[in-house]
């Protein structure tokens, strides 16, 4: 069964979503060459406190940070550590936080100074892709036609899908149904009813989409080594367009 939110329960996923936007914004601007990345982790941690939240990846599953943070090849799941970011890398940041029982999941990748032409694009692209999916999450459409979108975007542009790790509904877990892949036939997947709540989130490569997890447990790379980028917006269902409610006041 997909939740459907109660108008009391969409306006506890505006607030957590809303808080989540704050926080991963904020955290971006402090991607600059030299930081760790446990050093994001902590000011993550320090936001989302200051927020009256909590994180819903810390122990989930023994995950052991507040946030993901993925840097160049890392496509999702990376572990913060003493790793410093270097001048011309790429950062994903997936940030959540549960605030009043609710939780707001978002996620974007931050290019640090000049990158190469093809990761500047990736990056372009992979956010084109979520914003085409995410112009799909339309009450009466299948989740198949979100998939469809992104992975349309993606390959005409000669970049590859990830095929292990999905996007999901949201709501009072960081992971309810439905799964949302991106990629797949338009009519596949369950119909989309007002006050669902999603997170829509590509997770693209500039080379293959093949990947493997690292003896850490949790960290996801791409086998070719060669970059990821991951962008992801919460995304209620309505009447009418779709509303995004991970959508930030201000980015850095």
């Amino acid at each position: 069964m997909i939740p459907v939110k109660s108008a009391a329960e969409i306006q506890r996923m505006r607030a957590a979503c809303a808080a989540a936007a704050e926080v991963l914004y904020g955290v971006a601007a402090l991607v600059v060459p030299g930081v760790t990345t446990r050093e994001l982790n902590d000011a993550a941690g320090e936001l989302i406190v200051q927020h009256c939240g909590k994180s819903p990846f810390l122990g989930y599953k023994g995950y052991p940070g507040n946030i993901c943070v993925s840097v160049n090849e890392e496509v999702v799941h990376g572990i913060p550590g003493k790793r410093r970011v270097q001048y011309g890398d790429i950062v994903s940041l997936d940030v959540g936080i549960i605030l009043d029982g609710y939780v707001g999941d978002n996620a974007t990748t931050v290019a640090v100074g000049v990158v190469k032409p093809q990761t500047q694009e990736l990056l372009r692209v992979t956010e084109r892709a979520l914003m085409a999916g995410i112009g799909k999450a339309k009450a009466g459409n299948r989740v198949g036609e979100i998939s469809f979108a992104v992975q349309s975007v993606v390959e005409a542009h000669g970049f590859s899908v990830v095929r292990e790790f999905v996007g999901h509904g949201v709501g009072k877990k960081l992971h309810e149904e439905p799964q949302i892949p991106n990629y797949g036939r338009s009519s596949d997947g369950p119909k989309l009813k007002p006050g669902m709540t999603l997170a829509i989130e590509p997770m693209i490569n500039a080379g293959t989409l093949e990947v493997q997890v690292l003896s850490d447990g949790w960290t996801v790379v791409t086998a070719d080594r060669l970059p990821s980028a991951h962008f992801e917006h919460t995304v209620l269902v309505t009447d009418g367009e779709p509303e995004i409610l991970t959508w930030p006041k201000k980015k850095p």
